[in-house]
């Protein structure tokens, strides 16, 4: 396939902006995409140039395949960035770009497939020895299955979509009087949300903590990590803070899973940037939980905390160049924690706040970064996802970093809308959190008093 010439940035948003401004820096002009909605975001004003896909909901734009495609085909982009959500995990998207000649940034179809399926990437990485919660051994294809299955693992299990993401698709069952329900629950779900009804079970995992690691690969063999993050701090399972190190692991531990990933990625060839996410217990035993062939969100905190620009390397690896560094030549450096500013109403059941930003001031200093698409005079869309800036700082320790957290949220103010920031605070400055001692359950029991 040719080099990579202009890039077609399939996504919105901070992360649009993100792709743009690495892209940029490679020297490789821009071609943003929009909704009616997004007509003046700031992705569309910095790209080289920006095209209209369609109406405001995401359906007929941001996923709209033809119009994207048409639009790469017009403006002359021989490769497409999706970024995170949206067609960023797509196995479809992802082929018929390769049939239409144009470059995915990301992995091969191939393996957006294998490890998209959550019960198939299950078995790929029992076969390479990997952890893996107890469960089915793919997906569970009637109740019968299912109830067999539960009884030899015992409960409480959970039922997960095979295609599922975000929490869609997901039940806990705790007693046999409810596991016929919620299996209907969670298979209605999953069709609704992914269009595939397929789920599977595994054993549910009391207070646990939800690990992941960074990695990027070639497609010559080279494969290095960027450290483990912490993200378990999630409201509704979707993550609100992430930190690095995790103050869970020990050194003893934290080697043994970042060994287990780089095995993991090993085993698949994998060849662009992704995370494998791992479920820890108390006891600080490790079990697979699934791979995200994608940037994430949080990519931010890896690259603070290990000096490197992932969209860079991203996207050189797309254009066929080798990784040219060793893991031995990762340094990490100090401690990093990225809070996720949301336009929503934590008094009002986290109700989306969309509107006009009148104005907003946006910290700094020393260990400060702030990704975000946001300004002045901004009005903030219904149709997608609350999220509208990233804070992200380092310090020496984790003590530091807090310090400097707490400062930075202090001069972080958005007039017009109503957004986390003070809900952030409060959770930094809990007595769980200042320790460490935190689960993935730790958000619902703040928010019940318990």
């Amino acid at each position: 396939m040719d080099k990579i010439k202009k890039i077609l940035v399939a996504n919105r948003g901070e992360i649009a902006l993100r792709i743009i401004r690495s892209a940029k820096e490679l020297d490789i002009p821009t071609v943003a995409v929009f909704s009616k909605a997004d007509e003046k975001s700031s992705h569309v004003a910095f790209a080289d140039e920006a095209w209209c896909i369609g109406p405001s909901s995401p359906a007929e734009s941001y996923l709209n395949i033809p119009a994207i495609l048409t639009v790469a085909e017009l403006s002359g982009a021989n490769a497409i960035h999706p970024g995170y959500g949206f067609l960023a995990e797509n196995e479809e998207f992802a082929r018929i770009c390769e049939d239409s000649n144009i470059k995915f940034i990301g992995p091969s179809y191939q393996l957006l497939g294998l490890m998209g399926n959550k019960s198939q990437a299950r078995k790929t990485m029992k076969k390479a020895n990997v952890p893996i919660v107890p469960g089915s051994s793919g997906n569970v294809e009637t109740f019968q299955e299912l109830q067999k299955t539960v009884k030899s693992i015992g409960y409480p299990v959970i039922i997960k979509a095979a295609s599922g993401g975000g929490g869609k698709g997901m039940r806990i069952v705790r007693s046999e009087k409810e596991l016929e329900k919620k299996y209907n629950m969670a298979k209605n779900e999953a069709r609704n949300s992914f269009k595939d009804e397929s789920v599977y079970v595994e054993k549910y995992i009391e207070s646990p903590h939800h690990i992941e690691v960074q990695i990027l690969g070639d497609n010559y063999g080279n494969l290095i990590h960027l450290g483990e993050r912490d993200c378990s701090i999630q409201r509704k399972h979707q993550k609100i803070i992430e930190e690095s190190p995790s103050p869970k692991l020990s050194d003893e531990k934290r080697k043994k899973i970042l060994g287990s990933a780089m095995k993991a990625a090993k085993t698949i060839k994998y060849n662009s940037v992704g995370t494998i996410e791992f479920i820890v217990d108390k006891d600080l035993n490790y079990y697979f939980m699934e791979m995200n062939t994608r940037i994430q969100v949080e990519h931010t905190v890896s690259e603070e905390r290990a000096d490197m620009d992932l969209l860079s390397k991203q996207i050189r690896i797309a254009n066929g160049e080798k990784l040219k560094i060793k893991q031995e030549n990762v340094h990490f450096s100090g401690h990093v924690i990225e809070v996720r500013i949301n336009a929503e109403d934590p008094v009002n059941n986290f109700m989306p706040s969309p509107g006009l930003i009148k104005n907003v001031h946006f910290p700094g200093g020393y260990g400060v970064r702030i990704d975000t698409f946001i300004f002045p005079g901004y009005n903030v869309p219904p149709y997608y996802d609350s999220m509208i800036a990233k804070l992200i700082v380092r310090g020496e320790n984790r003590s530091q970093t807090i310090k400097r957290l707490n400062r930075a949220l202090d001069e972080f103010w958005i007039d017009g809308i109503r957004t986390n920031i003070n809900f952030l605070k409060e959770i930094i400055n809990t007595k769980a959190f200042l320790k460490g001692e935190y689960n993935t359950h730790f958000v619902e029991e703040f928010l019940s008093g318990t």
